[in-house]
């Protein structure tokens, strides 16, 4: 595998190795361009443009004039090297330089022979070879998906078969100075020659499977709104897609100078974006590094990160605190209020006795048993609605131990975000499964003002014998995890039938266990496969290691997750304004009675009554 040199990260070569000359760079033009031709560029107004010649010339031994950019495609319209175009225009030039290390790391991950340029504008080239050719749609989706690692990479050279051009080493820039080789000369010829086998391009996919799954999901996403525009009449507008403008900025550390006087006003827009979802500092910190460096480059320096960053975040905090009256009434009463959810009452006014700790863990460890044991084969004859009620019931269960009572007023949207479905969808699951759950959920006080309805989660007597004799599980038991709102419910309950069993269960184990038809379970294992999440060895199946949340935010995930939580915070304050108006509002003394008036009466004095007797 062809190594970059060891200061990669800048526009500088060491002086103890030779640099090749542009003419010497060029020669590998030939090697790199999908069909033997290039374009010339020439500003055309505001933009530097290669326009399309009457007759492309062709890539000789002399290092044209002007700048220059091959070809990608060739005339049927396969590729022959992945060429990855990272942009300042995209980003920061930091970010490009962290996006450049990333790409490296997971190309050398990959086994994948590659070759390195850099521009005097600081943007950066990676080339990667190919002896059999994609075609243009493998490689597009290759590329779309390595963008969305890298925020500075632009992958319009492979969306555009008849155009799609690159400037290659050697070449001229439009600002002056030439595409400068990064990768030793004779390292990069000998790996343009060898090219990189079929099966190092199967290892680059399988290193990108949840940048592809996601990828496919944005394309089914965009044809179903391009179809539904057509249907309508209106306009449709493909740019974008869920992400808001401060996570943008966040990313690619550009910002809107109209907007933003500058990169700290920008920094403190995005901080206190992330301190209103209720992120922490170490959150942040950990982000900086990865899907969010271009809030990162916005600091200029490390040395300037840490000595803002904690000034700035708790400036946020402050900022967002100040706006949440919740914790403004606790401060005034001395008591702290937090909920759970905004729905819940402070103050559950049921008569149930209050039970231990442990006691309810113990409760919980018991209806789990009655669950996998009993109950979700009985919700497995529902069909696709019983995937649904054997979920919701495992995110009661979670959320009983973790509010550690029996008593849950958890709201249908709070549910709905545990769920990945919608809170109307819950509120019609919820009758159902306290019928369908023989005895073990029981509505005990109906949704009032602000708090939402009152259920009672108890073992009832019949089923207290088998909860003893069965033993407990390991793990915790969940609703729907983030990554599993790609995957699907089936998908959810296949890994933690997986991650729970006593052993490693094989697939028929598995249709067995989950009462799940086995064409639906081989696709959910396939599928999780796939992106790493479990393996097969000897016939059974495990889980693997994985950062589930990580996985997540590399399918995009997590941007449908907080936009349903912020939908929901919205939703939730307009209720909670519409019913503020029928509160009772605060009466003065002077407000009751007026001094002027004698509003009282004296009882008439008795002596008066005998006299009058």
């Amino acid at each position: 595998m062809v190594q970059p040199y060891p200061c990669a990260s800048t526009t500088t070569r060491p002086e103890r190795l030779a640099e090749p000359s542009p003419v010497e760079a060029w020669a590998l033009a030939p090697l790199i361009a999908g069909q033997p031709t290039y374009r010339t560029g020439r500003w055309i107004g505001p933009r530097f443009q290669y326009p399309r010649p009457a007759t492309l010339p062709a890539i000789t031994k002399s290092l044209p004039e002007r700048p220059a950019a091959v070809m990608i495609h060739g005339a049927d319209g396969s590729v022959s090297t992945l060429c990855i175009d990272l942009d300042t225009s995209k980003a920061l030039k930091s970010v490009v330089d962290a996006d450049a290390a990333r790409l490296r790391k997971l190309l050398g991950e990959a086994n994948v022979g590659y070759v390195e340029d850099f521009s005097p504008s600081g943007g950066r080239h990676l080339y990667v070879p190919l002896q059999r050719r994609l075609t243009a749609a493998e490689a597009r989706e290759l590329v779309e998906a390595l963008s969305l690692l890298a925020p500075s990479l632009d992958p319009s050279p492979h969306q555009n078969i008849t155009d799609g051009c690159i400037r290659v080493p050697g070449s001229r820039h439009k600002t002056g100075g030439h595409q400068t080789l990064v990768t030793p000369l004779a390292k990069a010829y000998a790996t343009l020659r060898v090219r990189n086998s079929p099966r190092a391009v199967a290892a680059l996919r399988a290193a990108l499977a949840p940048e592809l799954a996601r990828n496919k999901a944005i394309h089914q996403r965009q044809a179903k709104a391009a179809t539904t525009a057509r249907a309508t009449g209106a306009q449709l507008s493909m740019a974008g897609g869920s992400e808001t403008p401060l996570r943008r900025i966040a990313r690619t550390g550009l910002y809107d100078t109209a907007k933003y006087a500058s990169p700290s006003e920008a920094r403190l827009g995005v901080l206190n974006h992330f301190a209103g979802c209720g992120w922490s500092l170490q959150d942040v910190e950990n982000e900086l590094s990865g899907q969010f460096p271009g809030l990162a480059a916005l600091y200029g320096t490390q040395a300037n990160q840490a000595r803002l960053l904690p000034f700035e975040w708790s400036k946020a905090q402050a900022y967002t605190n100040a706006g949440s009256t919740q914790k403004r009434r606790s401060r005034e009463t001395g008591k702290n209020n937090a909920l759970i959810n905004n729905t819940s009452p402070t103050e559950l006014t049921g008569g149930a006795t209050n039970r231990s700790s442990a006691s309810i863990h113990q409760l919980v460890n018991d209806l789990e048993n009655v669950l996998y044991a009993v109950l979700d084969h009985r919700l497995s004859a529902r069909g696709r609605e019983g995937l649904s009620l054997r979920l919701l019931i495992r995110g009661l269960l979670g959320y009983m131990r973790a509010k550690e009572t029996d008593l849950l007023d958890v709201g249908c949207r709070t549910l709905a975000v545990a769920l990945g479905k919608h809170h109307v969808t819950i509120a019609r699951l919820l009758p159902v499964l306290a019928q369908a759950s023989d005895g073990i959920l029981t509505k005990v006080a109906d949704a009032r003002h602000k708090a939402a309805d009152v259920y009672l989660i108890q073992l009832p007597q019949h089923y207290q014998q088998l909860a003893r004799e069965l033993t407990w599980r390991k793990g915790r038991i969940h609703a729907v995890r983030p990554v599993f709102r790609h995957l699907g419910d089936v998908a959810a309950l296949v890994y933690e039938a997986i991650e729970r069993e006593r052993r490693s269960p094989t697939t028929a184990d598995l249709v067995r266990s989950t009462s799940i038809s086995r064409n639906a379970v081989s696709t959910a294992l396939a599928e999780m496969e796939a992106l790493g999440m479990i393996q097969r060895v000897h016939g059974q199946w495990k889980t693997v290691a994985v950062n589930l949340t990580n996985l997540a935010a590399r399918l995009g995930v997590l941007e449908d997750y907080q936009s349903h939580i912020s939908r929901n915070r919205f939703e939730r304050a307009a209720w909670h304004a519409y019913l503020d108006r029928f509160l009772i509002k605060h009466l003065e003394e002077q407000d009751l009675y007026d001094p002027e008036r004698d509003e009282y009466w004296l009882p008439p004095d008795e002596s008066h009554i005998w006299d009058a007797a």
